[in-house]
């Protein structure tokens, strides 16, 4: 693997880490869902809302792009 590899792999799940986390503190506190629906829905809403970030190689070397749901198109990182 390459280090923009590694880096969109490290800022993929992150961006996860931080949505689930933040998506499961929300249905604990404001649903009725118990046992393993948290974490499943918390994990939906993660995989839904996170952005995408892929490393391509290109004529002028490796970039860095990232693509959201959020975002019109695709946005070059580095």
């Amino acid at each position: 693997m390459t280090k923009l590899q590694i880096r969109a792999f490290i800022y993929q799940l992150g961006c996860f880490a931080i949505l689930f986390i933040s998506a499961r503190y929300v249905v604990a506190h404001f649903t009725n869902l118990t046992g393993f629906w948290i974490p499943l829905t918390a994990f939906v809403i993660g995989t839904l809302l996170a952005p995408k970030f892929q490393s391509v190689k290109t004529k002028d070397g490796e970039k860095l792009f990232m693509k959201w749901i959020f975002m019109k198109g695709i946005k070059e990182i580095g």
